[in-house]
């Protein structure tokens, strides 16, 4: 795996952090993610990863419903 480093608006970077703990995930998974598909090197995890993220944006205990915490998802 390579690393890379890039400049980005930190504004921007606000509002992908803000996002992708919306969706459980980091920065980096996403531009990952984006990154493969615009490589043309999806798979179906990548877009199974996608189709959730549609379903959850399109659930309306989203908005203002219930919200679990990473400690109440992981309790075991």
């Amino acid at each position: 795996m390579t690393s890379l480093t890039i400049s980005v608006d930190e504004e921007v970077i606000r509002r992908a952090r803000i996002r992708a703990t919306e969706q459980g995930t980091s920065v980096k998974a996403l531009v990952g993610v984006y990154l493969e598909s615009l490589a043309g090197e999806a798979n179906s995890r990548t877009q199974a990863i996608h189709e959730i993220f549609a379903i959850a944006d399109r659930n309306p205990s989203r908005r203002g419903g219930r919200a679990w915490s990473r400690n109440e998802l992981h309790d075991r």
